[in-house]
């Protein structure tokens, strides 16, 4: 069933008019009739059954039905990322929003190799990867800003995986088990690494954990992916899933 990122508060009996270009998703792409369901969600209020009440000319209406399921939080994990070359950004954008992270905070360090991000348009993906894997929020995308103000306004609360290429870290397996759950984030670097000095403020940090994500060099886009399935299955959301029942299924 089709499922839709929407602003607006869901209630019972609600009526609400999706955007232009998801009024032209549901009725040009996936020609979605009047009175057929989906699904609507908002990050806030769970998830609900709506169906398509009346087609205008600028776009459509929806009737909110029922909750089909109450909110519930993912986990307080931020994806921290060094801008890379957009296709790769992009492609780390949709994984995160796949694997549960609940905010990707995009880093300017000495060794980027980009200089600048459409966070509109990561927003989209991020949505669009929300509306596909089942949860009930997409994750928030903030504005480049330079690791070092990052890390000069780290919360005292949150720990951080550092994926630290240098290779005298523990395996990330071995290295989180006696770290405990709680507020987390990952930190990836850019393609070339970081710099002696960022690595050392990094480390300096107290709440850091840094982490080996194996013997091979990886690019940021895999080592996204790799860190992000390594926290889940070990501090995450992927421990204690009821065994013969898929993640984010309705019952």
């Amino acid at each position: 069933m089709i499922r839709l990122f929407v602003d607006a508060d869901l209630t019972a009996d609600a009526r609400i008019g999706p955007r232009p270009d998801q009024a032209h998703y549901l009725l040009k792409v996936m020609r979605l009739a009047l009175g057929e369901p989906l699904l609507v969600f908002n990050g806030r209020d769970g998830e609900w059954r709506a169906t398509l009440a009346e087609v205008t000319k600028r776009g459509c209406v929806l009737a909110v039905e029922g909750q089909v399921r109450p909110q519930a939080a993912t986990p307080d994990l931020d994806l921290i990322v060094a801008l890379v070359k957009r296709s790769r950004l992009e492609t780390i954008v949709e994984k995160a929003a796949e694997l549960g992270a609940r905010r990707v905070r995009l880093a300017v360090t000495e060794r980027t190799n980009a200089d600048h991000a459409n966070v509109s348009r990561l927003e989209a993906i991020a949505i669009e990867a929300a509306e596909q894997t089942g949860r009930l929020d997409a994750p928030q995308i903030l504005a480049p800003a330079p690791l070092a103000a990052i890390l000069a306004g780290w919360e005292s609360h949150r720990r951080l995986m550092f994926c630290d290429e240098a290779g005298d870290a523990a395996p990330a397996s071995v290295a989180l088990n006696p770290a405990g759950g709680g507020c987390w984030a990952v930190l990836i670097g850019p393609e070339g690494g970081f710099s002696t000095a960022e690595r050392a403020a990094i480390r300096g940090l107290p709440q850091t954990t840094p982490v080996s994500l194996g013997p091979r060099i990886l690019r940021a886009d895999t080592a996204a992916i790799a860190a992000l399935a390594l926290w889940q299955s070990t501090l995450g959301d992927w421990r204690g899933l009821e065994v013969g029942r898929a993640p984010g299924q309705v019952t």
